[in-house]
Order: C-alpha cells, then sequence, then structure tokens
C-alpha cells in the first residue's frame, strides 16, 4: 500500500464528528453495510452526496437476480455469469454472489421490500438478457429500484442511524501508519453541519455508485461523477477493470445532441419479448446470437450500433406494440410514463432506442470481504470491481452484488472493532497521508469538455487512434489546470471526472482486445492468450498512472497483495 500525498484543494475542515463506521453513498450497498454496521452495535454514519433516497438504486427499472425459482440453481447463475464475463470474472467470487444471493434477497425482503408475485403468493420472475431462466424479482413493474430504496431508507430511519445528506466527499484521512481514519466532506446547504469537515473514523465504506456523468449521454443520475473511485486513487488505492464501461443498448433517443440523464427502457421489457427491429420493421438481432433479443448487454449493443453504422442513422426501434396498453401500465408503467413524456407512445409505436453509458464493471479493486489495497478503507456496490463481473455484467446482477459486499462488509468490519475511536483516528484538521501539493481545480466549463472527448474517443467503438486523440486533449485539459478554479462542488466533481477518465482512457488503450464490453475496432477479437487477465491501475506521487497487468484472472490479494506482473 502506497500513500500518495495526493488532495483536493479545499478549506480545512472546520467541524468533525466520530464514529465506529462512515459510509459514502446510500444505494442499496451503502445502506445495507451501515444497516448490518448498526445491527452489530457499531457507531454508524451515513453520507451522501443528495438525499439518503437520491441514489442510484432508485434509478434500476429491472430488478435483482437470484435463483430463487422453481428448478433453478445457484450453479446455472454462476453459468451465466460467468458467460457474460467474458473470461475475466473471478470464479470464487462470483460463487460467492449466487450462493449468498438468495438468503440476501430474502434478508432485504424481511427488511420491508415488497417485491411483485404471482396469484399464489410467491414471487414473480421473469428474464434479462444472458439469463437462461427466469430469475428476476421485480418490484412494481419496473419500479424494484424504488422499492428497495424505499425499504432501507425507511430501515435506516427507524433505527436512527445518523445521516449527513448532501454531502460531497473529498478525502480519505489516514493515521501514521497509513490506515484509515475517516473522510473529509463538504456539505451543501444550511443544516447541522456546513462547509467542510470531517467524519472520524477507523472504517470508511465507498458505495458512491457510478461515474456514467464521464459520458455526454448516461442512464446515471447527475450525481454519479466518480467521486468514490477518484478518492480511491488519491489515497493509493488500486482501480481496475475501468476500460469496461456496459452501455445498455435500449435507451431513449431524445436526439442527438442530447446530454445528461437519459431515460432507460429496461432490459426487461425484451426479456417480456419486445422485438428490436430497424425502421422497416426487420428484425436484427435473429441468428446474431441463439438468445436474440435476450443476448448479453455487450453483443445486443454492438448489434445496433452496427446497424446503426451499416444504415446510417442515429437510432434503431423497440418494438412491443404487441403488450398491449393492460400490460404496459401494469408491467412497465414508469417507463410507459418516461416514454410519453416526450412523445412517444410505446402501445402504438415502436421506441426510439441507441446505447448509451449505463454501468461500470470495473472500479476500486477489493477482495470477497470488500477490503481494498489500503487498511480499512472497504468498497461495494458499483464503484468495486469485486471480480463479478468480469468484462460485462450480467443483468441484474449489480443490485444483488451490493446485497451480498455489503453484508460482508459488515461482517469484517464487526469481527475487527476491537479499538475505541479515539484510538484510532486522527485530528481531523490535519489529513494525514494527504499532505503535499493539492490537486488544482478544474473551471466547472471543462466537464462538458471531457464528456464530449470520452463519448468521441472511448465511448461504445474505440481504437487506438480515438482513444489517443482522447488521452491527448484529456492531457491538454490538465495542463490547463494552473487556470485553478476556487473550491466548490461543481469544481471539485470536474476534477473527478478528469481523473476518472484519465485512468479509463489510459486502460483501453493498453487492453488490445475486444472483450466484453470493451470494443476495439483495431483490435475486433478477443485475445485470451495475452489478455484473460485485468488491468490494475495506481496513481504515483508525481500523478502519472501506474498500469500493470495481474497474472490471470483471479485477482491478487489486496492484503499483503503478491507484486503484480512486471
Amino acid at each position: 500500500m502506497t500513500s500518495t500525498g495526493i488532495r483536493l484543494d479545499a478549506p480545512a475542515p472546520g467541524w468533525a464528528i466520530d464514529a465506529d463506521v462512515v459510509v459514502v453513498g446510500s444505494g442499496v450497498a451503502g445502506l445495507t453495510a451501515a444497516l448490518r454496521c448498526t445491527a452489530a452495535g457499531l457507531a454508524t454514519v451515513v453520507v451522501t452526496k443528495a438525499r439518503l433516497d437520491d441514489g442510484s438504486t432508485r434509478w434500476a427499472q429491472g430488478g435483482i437476480a437470484a435463483a430463487l425459482g422453481e428448478g433453478d440453481t445457484p450453479e446455472q447463475h454462476l453459468d451465466d455469469t460467468l458467460v457474460a464475463g467474458a473470461g475475466l470474472c473471478d470464479q470464487d467470487a462470483v460463487r460467492l454472489l449466487v450462493t449468498e444471493g438468495p438468503d440476501a434477497v430474502r434478508r432485504l425482503i424481511a427488511t420491508g421490500a415488497h417485491f411483485d408475485t404471482d396469484d399464489s403468493g410467491a414471487i414473480s420472475l421473469t428474464r434479462e438478457g444472458g439469463h437462461h431462466r427466469r430469475r428476476i424479482a421485480h418490484a412494481g413493474g419496473d419500479a424494484t429500484g424504488a422499492e428497495i430504496s424505499r425499504a432501507l431508507v425507511e430501515a435506516v430511519r427507524t433505527r436512527a442511524v445518523r445521516t449527513i445528506e448532501n454531502a460531497l466527499v473529498l478525502d480519505l484521512l489516514k493515521d501514521k501508519d497509513g490506515r484509515t481514519a475517516g473522510i473529509t466532506l463538504h456539505v451543501m446547504g444550511e443544516g447541522q453541519h456546513d462547509g467542510v469537515g470531517a467524519v472520524r473514523a477507523p472504517a470508511v465504506v465507498l458505495a458512491t455508485g457510478g461515474m456514467g456523468q464521464v459520458f455526454s449521454a448516461t442512464t446515471n443520475p447527475s450525481v454519479s461523477t466518480g467521486d468514490g473511485v477518484a478518492l480511491a486513487l488519491r489515497a493509493g488505492a488500486e482501480i481496475s477493470d475501468l476500460e469496461f464501461v456496459q452501455f445498455h443498448p435500449t435507451v431513449l433517443f431524445l436526439g442527438a445532441d442530447s446530454e445528461g440523464q437519459q431515460p432507460l427502457v429496461s432490459e426487461a421489457v425484451r426479456g417480456e419479448g419486445a422485438h428490436l427491429v430497424d425502421a422497416a420493421g426487420t428484425r436484427f438481432m435473429l441468428g446474431q446470437h441463439e438468445l436474440a433479443e435476450l443476448a448479453p448487454r455487450d453483443i445486443v449493443a454492438k448489434a445496433i450500433t452496427r446497424q446503426m453504422q451499416a444504415q446510417g442513422t442515429e437510432h434503431m426501434y423497440l418494438d412491443a406494440r404487441h403488450f398491449g396498453a393492460a400490460m404496459w401500465e401494469q408491467r412497465f408503467p414508469t417507463i410507459l410514463a418516461a416514454c410519453r413524456s416526450h412523445g412517444i407512445d410505446p402501445v402504438t409505436e415502436p421506441i426510439p432506442v441507441a446505447p448509451a453509458a449505463h454501468y461500470a464493471s470495473g472500479g476500486i479493486r477489493t477482495d470477497r470481504h470488500g477490503r481494498t489495497t489500503v487498511p480499512g478503507l472497504y468498497a461495494c456496490g458499483e464503484v468495486a470491481c469485486t471480480g463479478v463481473h468480469g468484462a460485462n455484467r450480467l443483468a441484474s446482477n449489480s443490485l444483488l452484488e451490493g446485497l451480498v459486499f455489503a453484508e460482508n462488509i459488515a461482517a469484517d468490519i464487526a469481527a475487527g472493532a476491537s479499538t475505541p475511536v479515539q484510538d484510532k483516528v486522527v485530528d481531523s484538521a490535519l489529513p494525514a497521508g494527504a499532505h503535499g501539493e493539492p490537486v488544482p481545480l478544474l473551471d466547472p466549463a471543462a466537464r462538458i469538455q471531457i464528456q464530449r472527448i470520452m463519448t468521441e474517443g472511448a465511448g461504445v467503438l474505440r481504437s487506438a487512434d480515438s482513444l489517443a486523440e482522447a488521452a491527448g486533449r484529456l492531457e491538454a485539459i490538465r495542463a490547463d489546470e494552473h487556470k485553478a478554479a476556487v473550491p466548490g462542488v461543481e469544481a471539485w466533481e470536474t476534477t473527478n471526472l478528469l481523473l476518472v477518465s484519465r485512468v479509463l482512457v489510459a486502460a483501453a488503450a493498453a487492453r488490445e482486445e475486444t472483450r466484453g464490453c470493451h470494443w476495439r475496432e483495431d483490435r475486433p477479437d478477443r485475445d485470451d492468450a495475452s489478455w484473460q487477465r485485468h488491468l490494475v491501475v495506481r496513481i504515483t506521487p508525481e500523478r502519472s498512472l501506474d498500469i500493470r497487468p495481474t497474472a490471470s484472472a483471479t485477482f491478487p490479494p489486496t492484503v499483503a497483495a503478491t507484486p503484480l506482473e512486471p
């Protein structure tokens, strides 16, 4: 474990509170970890960037995958996950996910989440891309994430877990031995705490969600600016698999110039029998994969992109007119309302769709207990790279991963929680391990530049030339940092976006093959001999990137890590 000596330019903390655990993020992973830590008797604080119920989880439409149906088994779920992961899943991590998954879902139900049921009272299960069985549990038709978020938020409030809302995490605090000692954060607006402060704790759980805002068009909310990954890099943690960004195949097309968060058309719509067609009504997925429209997401996204290129169009169509009005209203009310709000009626016309950035399969490298390469720092959910997803996440495995690994993190923290807080933390006004010159902050106006650079050079289609151009343009933005912005939320977010974008582009350029959701036009074939391994990235004190491959598809340990290949 190394310390970079890098931190964001920010005022010194003006206030501090103590805890046993601080959880950053309020999605399924963060709130599950917080509830389990609280149940273990640990003083827990939840920090969230917006309101408690504004995390990415509430946007999840499709559902949560687990072997809950008759005839289904964890082994079958494992097989489907490994196929989707294109040779880069850590099999032990996947086995943990699918084995512990069903009981984790049952505990979520016991917490108060209500899933849709059939006439017999059993949980209704549907199919999504890459699954050979119906194993997706859903709620409110297509509002699964909203229901899970509701249940967990209610449980957190019922149990009086301490929360700090509207707070952007800045940097990690460390003690003199380099262990985690808490975080610095900035609270936006008036409240009990305001401005920059600190939460001092010997265990920090990052559950900050995704980084979709590095691209112009994404399904991610505006808060998904890669803050957790950027913090971890500055703290000296290892990042892996950031090149594997999943572009959801069916995002409502709002126009070529549309930017920011775009409405998702859930894969569950295809799971119920919707067809992908071109303007002439021709189904183009037939014959391309045994599962046709339900092929893994990378295959469907590539097929749509190829059709768009071949026909010179900006989108394809998803045709579900045969569902009828009643099914649309009962099964997919959220999607129906979103489409109609944009002037499209799925009951009577096909839906224009195109791929958009959706999910980061990579992130902060962890082991199966959620431990990172920085002692005391944990990560779970989309911000983490557990090895479960490999090169391409299987549909609806993300909510399950958040549940399972959050519970494992809480158990690990509880097992090691024996020293009082005061004996483990440093003075919050002196962020040890984060000394040195602070990172100059970017003008927030650079955010749109970064997003457009990433979409053009590192989007669905990539090549050595496009990535080299993207890297050069990003470096030019970094070189312009002498025009530093004053500290503030938008400047911190934009600075985080630049760091995450640099890592993503560098990893994508280094991986000279096509695998999963990483599609290199100049390297169209999968190359297991050279690339059935992960790329691990660290940032050096000089702010350059150190990129090294692992020896195999299995990650080395995070604690007392074995050396990577030179």
